[in-house]
């Protein structure tokens, strides 16, 4: 990836993150955190790895508004990074967290309990 790529996505990620938490008023999207944004060499896609507060229904949901909304998103993004071309936007859960208390929870329960290792 290039310098100018990881630049723009760490621009996007501070942008996108005040977008969403201020000006998105779609009562589907819940308490959304952006973690990271991919931008393709060509700076024609982006994709933007968000996690959610809730259920997996209420990640749905959010997802769900996040691309009714996507068109504006694109847009507020475009008036605020100053490019030739606003990339594409691609909505994705980062599922990292997720993985990691998952081996913390296992890793919790091997410490408690060292003779019985089976789930």
């Amino acid at each position: 990836m290039s310098h100018r790529a990881i630049r723009v996505g760490e621009q996007m990620k501070k942008e996108l993150s005040d977008i969403i938490g201020r000006k998105i008023k779609d009562p589907r999207v819940g308490f959304v955190t952006v973690t990271d944004v991919q931008v393709s060499g060509d700076l024609q896609q982006a994709k933007v790895y968000i996690t959610v507060l809730g259920d997996q229904d209420k990640r749905e949901d959010t997802l769900k508004g996040l691309a009714k909304a996507k068109g504006f998103i694109r847009s507020e993004v475009g008036q605020r990074i100053r490019l030739r071309k606003t990339p594409e936007i691609i909505f994705e859960f980062d599922e990292s967290i997720d993985y990691g208390n998952r081996i913390e929870t296992l890793l919790k329960k091997v410490q408690d309990n060292p003779e019985n290792i089976e789930e």
